[in-house]
């Protein structure tokens, strides 16, 4: 059970890997209670939901956990399964679910189906550990195979030298590099599509199938004592024959065990290369086609009944159970030798630092000799330096002195120097905020002046639209009286139009006021300009002057437009120009 165990792992490890992970680098919860679900349909085990749920609950944190998918696959899954369930139908589901993923798009020489096969082999020959590998030798023990299913000759050489080009860093190829290997047709140059299918066909019978030997032969009913020809397949504990080799329609079963025996039979009835197969409750007589055939037969039958009666495996699987065991005795082997060297490598470097210890006292022993010489000649050597560095020392200070002092002087005149040039731009700064202060006031004028403009292009507006409000409402009378409104709507529209000229006069005067403000403007930026030019000169001075800036001598009114542009007095003045305007109107 733990070897059929095993290989189930193997086929569910490639479904598992092919699944999608999410952001955190996980599995969905949905996808493994889906690969469960088909595993429990494909391998005949009930299925059972409420555990599924119980186990991926939405507290847990996933397949990486303590309680992740492979507790729940051993626990649910792989410890009820009976044995009795189609193994090409559960390696096919997990194929089904990897292949897209993992296999080349590039053209192969082998079909899908072949790949499949290929697949399934590499499971039963690769190593029990994870990720999934194949080694060399179990490279080597496959490509023989097929090398002799298609009856090729076998090229060592060109395998040694693919062995030497082999990455060092991988222990072997995994699945999908092993198809593309035998795919590629490597080593198995100058056979045909349909020889290499055959062969990988005939191999995964062998070593997946169980199949130990097939072929046609003739077989005698037990009713009717006709010959009829029929396809036999032996497997370890059982004959099967079929109508033919697609194996679509079974005929029949003959059952082996310990107490089964074969023997050979004269020819008789015109029929040869008879033989007989004695089971507990049935004969069978069956002819093979040749003598060679005949005694091929009853070499594997007798071969399967002495394994049946020793309890053994078949024999490519105790082939490849002594070639693992080999495989772990040569490690065991490699890693004892490796760890003897460790050992050896380690004493000698005990004693390479022994020796390093002692050669390095012997030195630290001269050396403090040679040192204590040392240090007294040094003694006597700086009592002489001594005075001479103080010597030295004296005249380095009295010329450093001097350089101080002349330094001084240098910067004493440049500070001056500074400071006159500072004067100079202070005064030429003063008559620069004097052209911005006058700039100001011409647009403060300006401004006032288009505030006003601006006041009665309004009232203006507001007149007209009350006049031709009262317009509409005259037009909206009887009949008898529209002469008369007649009339006043003649008068009415003479006004409109005396309005409408001291419409444009306003707007003229607007425009030129706009004008004057565009030039005040201007010059109001040029003084600005000139202002901040020598605020700039005098902040690179290091800051010695602070600007002191006039400010406003008379109160700012604010109009909804900002600041206004006229004082009160100016105001009141327009205001009683108006005045008289509109009485005179």
């Amino acid at each position: 059970m733990g070897g059929l165990k095993e290989e189930l792992l193997k086929a569910i490890w490639h479904a598992f890997t092919a699944l999608d992970l999410d952001r955190s680098g996980k599995v969905s919860k949905s996808q493994l209670k889906v690969l469960s679900h088909n595993l429990c349909t494909v391998l005949k085990v009930p299925h059972d939901p409420v555990a599924l749920e119980e186990h991926f609950r939405d507290d847990d944190e996933g397949p990486v956990s303590n309680q992740g998918y492979m507790p729940y696959l051993n626990k649910f899954i792989l410890e009820k399964v009976q044995g009795n369930f189609d193994k090409i139908e559960f390696n096919r589901m997990c194929w089904t679910l990897c292949v897209k993923k993992n296999l080349n798009k590039s053209p192969l020489l082998i079909s899908e189906e072949d790949s499949f096969k290929v697949w399934v082999i590499f499971n039963f020959l690769s190593e029990d550990k994870y990720p999934l590998i194949i080694v060399p030798e179990e490279i080597e023990y496959l490509l023989k195979k097929l090398n002799e299913a298609m009856g090729g000759v076998w090229q060592q050489e060109e395998f040694e030298h693919y062995k030497i080009n082999f990455d060092a860093t991988r222990d072997g190829l995994s699945a999908w590099e092993l198809i593309e290997l035998i795919g590629s047709g490597q080593f198995s140059k100058g056979m045909d599509r349909q020889t290499v299918s055959m062969a990988i066909n005939e191999v995964f019978n062998e070593l997946i199938l169980d199949v130990l030997k097939q072929g046609y032969m003739m077989k005698k009913g037990h009713r009717r004592k006709n010959w009829t020809e029929r396809w036999f397949v032996l497997k370890p504990n059982i004959i099967s024959y079929y109508v033919s080799e697609d194996l679509k329609d079974k005929k029949g079963d003959i059952i082996l065990d310990d107490s089964c025996c074969v023997e050979s039979l004269p020819d008789k009835d015109g029929k040869k290369c008879l033989f007989l197969i004695k089971c507990l409750d049935k004969t069978f007589e069956i002819s093979a086609s040749d003598k060679k055939k005949k005694q091929e037969w009853i070499q594997a039958i007798h071969s399967t009944v002495n394994l049946l009666k020793l309890g053994s495996p078949p024999p490519h699987k105790e082939a490849r159970q002594k070639r693992k065991e080999l495989r772990k005795k040569m490690l065991a082997e490699q890693e004892e030798l490796e760890r003897q060297m460790k050992e050896l490598q380690v004493a000698n470097e005990n004693k390479q630092q022994e020796l390093e210890q002692v050669r390095k006292k012997l030195e630290e022993a001269a050396s403090r000799a040679a040192e204590e010489e040392k240090k007294r000649l040094q003694t006597q050597v700086e009592l002489q330096d001594r005075f001479s560095l103080e010597l030295e020392r004296e005249k380095l200070i009295r010329q450093q002195m001097e350089q101080q002092v002349a330094q001084k002087s240098s910067e004493l005149e440049q500070y001056l120097q500074r400071v006159r040039e500072l004067e100079d731009m202070y005064l030429q700064l003063q008559e620069a905020l004097e052209d911005e202060k006058q700039a100001r006031q011409d647009e403060e004028t300006v401004r006032r002046l288009q505030a006003r403009l601006l006041e009665e292009e309004s009232s203006k507006r507001a007149e007209l639209e009350q006049w031709h409000m009262e317009q509409q409402q005259t037009l909206q009378t009887t009949e008898a009286e529209k002469q008369e409104l007649e009339n006043q709507r003649m008068l009415k529209e003479r006004a409109l139009q005396e309005a409408m000229a001291q419409l444009e006069q306003l707007e003229l005067e607007r425009k030129q006021a706009l004008e004057q403000y565009e030039g005040v403007k201007k010059k109001l930026e040029m003084a600005a300009s000139k202002t901040r030019s020598w605020k700039d000169k005098v902040a690179q001075h290091e800051g010695l002057i602070r600007l002191i800036e006039p400010g406003s001598k008379n109160p700012h009114l604010i109009t909804n437009w900002g600041p206004a542009a006229f004082t009160q007095a100016e105001l009141e003045e327009r205001q009683k120009s108006w005045k008289g305007k509109k009485s005179t109107e």
